[in-house]
């Protein structure tokens, strides 16, 4: 009796291990709560497709079929939950982790994953502090902000001929490390002033004394640094004290909900921005086909982030199929030179982890909808 009860619990005990075995675990860190849930559940769909698909196409690694999990975990966009997720992941044994959204998430958590040695690819954090760090671990599949902030500075002076600018930034890493670099590169132009730099925070909804003294100052252009979630009541507030200028805003700002949060505030061009990424003539028509996929599956249309987090999964696919493990150590050099074709256009990383040839894409807004004007190259 005694050895056909050890013989059971020998076998118990290597049925988890066997199950571990045959998984391949991918976490996705991201808000999915608060004013930018709508934003990262974005992230965690897009990489939920892709896992789907990984599933359906039964692609293998190192001769072996596995079962691709993904592993959503929710940041609610702030540092200290950022860790606490990061941490989960690391302890749930995940071999990848795409996120996290913010930049002030990404940062803190990308330490976690470094000393854990996992892979983590952002679809959406633009600070170039995230790949300064020297972490052999972090990338993204998007622009940072310094690159950000000069495409913007440049359409804002040479395109909306803007020569008086006012800034609003959140005070967030994300918000106030992209004022600061279009900021800067206003100012390196010399062909307009930035008449008034003011602040507020992330989940502020009165704007009457920072626009207040702006409207002062008439400005040709007001750039936001900051999310859709702030920027829509800021929108209605301009219209509300007559304000005529602009808003300029990075991708945090350049959704498809924000027509609903502005309402008959948006206007017809008034809102520009740009996204961290850009998908040239030749790739539209898959761009427009994931879309169309996504909005199928899911009953809306995607926010902005879903293709760059599908992407990201799907390079950490490629980069195990060449490495021909999935173990973190294995095929982390594999990633850091791959070559990816992805939806999002292709992807290759630099020594730092930043994504090469990085493309920005300029949106308006007309007639209540996203309206794309141009793809332009980082420089």
């Amino acid at each position: 009796m005694r050895s056909t009860a050890l013989l059971l619990s020998s076998f118990l005990l290597s049925v988890p291990l066997a199950q571990a075995q045959s998984e391949i675990r991918i976490g996705s860190a991201s808000p999915l709560s608060g004013p930018g849930a709508h934003l990262g559940k974005d992230i965690e769909n897009g990489a939920r497709m892709a896992v789907d698909d990984l599933n359906a196409k039964g692609v293998t690694i190192g001769g072996k079929k596995l079962k691709w999990v993904l592993q959503a975990e929710d940041d609610g966009s702030d540092p200290k939950t950022g860790t606490a997720v990061a941490q989960k992941l690391v302890d749930a044994g995940v071999v990848a982790v795409v996120g996290h959204l913010n930049s002030g998430t990404t940062v803190p958590a990308s330490k976690l994953y470094a000393s854990a040695g996992i892979p983590q690819i952002s679809p959406a954090a633009t600070t170039p502090l995230y790949t300064q760090q020297g972490y052999r671990t972090a990338f993204r599949v998007v622009a940072n902000d310094k690159l950000i902030g000069r495409a913007l500075a440049r359409q804002a002076v040479d395109r909306l001929k803007a020569k008086k600018i006012a800034v609003i930034d959140d005070r967030t890493a994300f918000g106030q490390g992209l004022a600061d670099e279009f900021v800067r590169a206003v100012k390196a132009g010399g062909a307009a002033a930035i008449v008034s730099r003011q602040f507020t925070h992330d989940k502020a909804s009165d704007f009457s004394a920072i626009l207040t003294q702006i409207r002062a100052r008439q400005p040709d252009v007001i750039f936001y640094g900051g999310m859709d979630a702030v920027a829509g009541p800021m929108l209605k507030q301009m219209k509300a004290l007559g304000i005529q200028a602009r808003l300029v805003a990075g991708d945090g700002v350049c959704s498809e909900k924000l027509p609903q949060l502005a309402g008959d505030a948006l206007g017809e061009d008034k809102v520009w921005c740009a996204v961290a990424g850009g998908v040239e003539q030749a790739g539209e028509a898959a761009f427009a086909a994931f879309g169309e996929r996504y909005r199928q599956r899911y009953g809306y249309p995607l926010q902005t982030y879903a293709p760059y987090a599908y992407d990201a999964v799907m390079v950490f696919a490629a980069a195990m199929q060449q490495a021909q493990s999935s173990a973190p150590a294995r095929f982390l050099p594999a990633l850091a030179k791959i070559e990816h074709a992805g939806i999002t256009g292709p992807i290759a990383f630099d020594a730092r982890g930043d994504l090469r040839d990085a493309a920005l894409t300029l949106y308006t807004y007309r007639q209540g909808r996203k309206t794309k004007l141009q793809v332009l190259r980082a420089q």
